[in-house]
């Protein structure tokens, strides 16, 4: 196991490091720093003097691979490439160009964007496997037929309109809840109630078509035949037999997903005005503050990467047969 997490670690190195020369590229060298220096100015006739002063004060006005004017390591040290790009896998993400720690942010933003994610997952992954087993239960027959119809509607319906809609009626109709913001200590559940609503909600109808799909699969196998055959009742053999074969299918789902909790919803967070880690990637796409958006896009990556080791991990766990070498 241990020298299966090591080889798989150093896999996710070439990775990471197509991904930080990508960004590099699309941040520094199609979009010049100079580029960078025009839009964050604001003008259309910007001055040589002040892009100059824009890129020193924001560090961009090093040379992009190689200082030839510096000696010893300074000459790859004091670079664009170093100080912005090679710095991440330090998990050292600098300054934004707004003046402030990135990885300060990240800190405080990261618990408000876990605590809506993390319940809705659980509550979600909750009630679509259980609506998804009573379909697979009742297969085959009207309650089955309506509820895929149903799913089908949900998963058309835009997830805006549930976020739309749930601010309308629970926060403006029925006034249960705040419609926005978010605050710190025990009066947080107020506005993290709604948004979990909404994302559970949104989830059910891709959750439950999916987890019926894998549901039906076991269903006709063979061990549920002689399951069947020797008398097990037919809610023993979805709970017991059924559902422990599909967790392999769903922690695939449910492990890759769990990085995805940390970085948080764009949209939901910005909606309802959580200041997660979605929110603050959508400011600084909006202000054009290109050193959050490289950041956020190489922790993405990191956390995709750790995702896909844990669910093979868990494979281990969920199936003994299953061995990682």
């Amino acid at each position: 196991m241990t020298a299966y997490i090591i080889r798989r670690l150093l896999y996710a190195l070439p990775i990471l490091i197509g991904v930080n020369a990508l960004t590099f590229v699309l941040f520094f060298v199609v979009n010049s720093p100079d580029d960078m220096a025009r839009m964050h100015l604001g003008s259309k006739r910007v001055t040589d003097a002040a892009i100059q002063s824009w890129k020193q004060d924001h560090g961009y006005d090093r040379p992009l691979l190689v200082n030839t004017a510096q000696q010893g390591a300074a000459v790859f040290t004091d670079t664009i490439l170093f100080e912005k790009s090679i710095r991440l896998f330090l998990f050292d993400f600098g300054q934004s160009d707004s003046g402030r720690d990135i990885g300060h942010d990240i800190s405080q933003r990261m618990w408000p964007s876990l605590a809506i994610a993390v319940p809705t997952l659980l509550i979600g992954l909750a009630v679509n496997i259980t609506f998804a087993l009573l379909l697979a239960f009742f297969r085959a027959t009207y309650l089955d037929f309506w509820g895929v119809v149903l799913c089908v509607a949900m998963m058309s319906i835009s997830g805006l309109f549930y976020i739309i809609g749930g601010q309308f009626l629970v926060g403006k109709v029925l006034n249960l809840v705040p419609i926005s913001g978010y605050d710190t200590g025990v009066n947080a559940w107020k506005f993290i109630v709604l948004p979990m609503i909404v994302g559970v909600v949104g989830g059910i109808g891709s959750g439950t078509r999916w987890y019926r799909t894998l549901f039906l699969e076991e269903v006709h196998r063979d061990y549920v035949r002689s399951a069947r055959a020797k008398g097990v009742s037919e809610h023993l053999v979805l709970f017991r037999h059924v559902l422990r074969n599909a967790l392999i299918p769903i922690l695939t789902g449910v492990v890759v997903v769990l990085p995805l909790l940390f970085i948080g919803s764009l949209l939901t967070e910005s909606f309802f005005g959580i200041p997660g880690l979605g929110s603050y990637t959508i400011d600084a796409i909006n202000s054009q503050d290109f050193a959050i958006v490289r950041a956020m896009v190489f922790l993405g990556a990191v956390l995709y990467i750790l995702g896909l080791l844990l669910t093979d991990i868990s494979y281990t766990i969920a199936d003994p047969r299953v061995r990682l070498d």
